[in-house]
């Protein structure tokens, strides 16, 4: 990879982790690691253009038949694809189907962008952390054969423990907070070939472990708001996604955000 390489372009494709969520800004919609990216970018490149695709809730099926085949045509110089962890979180996901479709993503992707960017997504430690870590892990083992394949870069979150801490994620414990997010966009200007501002594995400084009554307390609270709803549309065939439209549907030039 070239060192400070100049992209005029990228796309994201996937699902709520790049879309955005939980990264809330002021007016109610999500920033996220691909929009921080995107503004980095575009400070090195006049013109720069971003697409986002993404929307929260989406299976890889639902990737590759809504998004893939628009993203290849925007022939962009960088294409980000992070898909199939939804499966995963599944109670019953057909594995072998959901590797057969990030082959098809790859083998699509591949020869219509620049460069494509996989990767291992992080994960929360937790129960839930533990009950999936066989399937998240034969996800990742297939795109790290995918990338060595067809030459993507395959940027690593699922081996920093740093980005494990539960501090960096939301109380719905699903996705990233502000600093997360910040932390995978650091890592994937990295993996790109970009001079490194900043060490987005270092620790969170040490914490006093909250008591058990706040533990507990916070528990509740996930399972009313989160862990119930999330149920609730898995028994109904729903999803969070269902009718919503990517936030950045055109590859357009990028405008920095006024305001925080």
């Amino acid at each position: 990879m070239e060192i400070n390489a100049t992209y005029n372009s990228l796309v994201a494709i996937g699902d709520s982790f790049t879309e955005g969520m939980s990264d809330l800004k002021p007016d109610g919609s999500y920033r996220g690691w691909a929009d921080v990216l995107a503004g980095r970018l575009a400070a090195r490149a006049p013109g720069f253009r971003y697409a986002n695709l993404a929307v929260r809730g989406k299976l890889i099926g639902q990737i590759v038949e809504e998004q893939v085949g628009l993203a290849a045509a925007m022939k962009a110089d960088v294409v980000t694809l992070v898909g199939g962890l939804n499966d995963t979180l599944r109670p019953k996901v057909d594995m072998v189907r959901v590797r057969d479709l990030l082959t098809e993503a790859v083998e699509h992707l591949t020869p219509s962008c620049g460069q494509l960017v996989l990767m291992r997504s992080p994960g929360r430690n937790g129960p839930v952390m533990e009950r999936f870590r066989p399937r998240m892990e034969e996800l990742y083992a297939h795109i790290d054969g995918l990338a060595s394949r067809h030459g993507a870069l395959v940027v690593d979150l699922y081996g920093a423990e740093s980005l494990a801490d539960p501090r960096l994620w939301d109380v719905d414990r699903l996705h990233l907070t502000a600093d997360g997010h910040r932390r995978v966009a650091e890592a994937v200007w990295q993996s790109l070939g970009l001079a490194p501002e900043e060490d987005w594995r270092t620790p969170l400084p040490p914490a006093e472990r909250p008591g058990w009554a706040s533990r507990r307390v916070a528990d509740a609270r996930f399972a009313k708001e989160h862990l119930g709803p999330w149920i609730g549309r898995r028994l109904t065939g729903r999803s969070s996604g269902d009718g919503r439209a990517p936030k950045r549907p055109e590859l357009l030039p990028y405008e920095a955000p006024a305001g925080p």
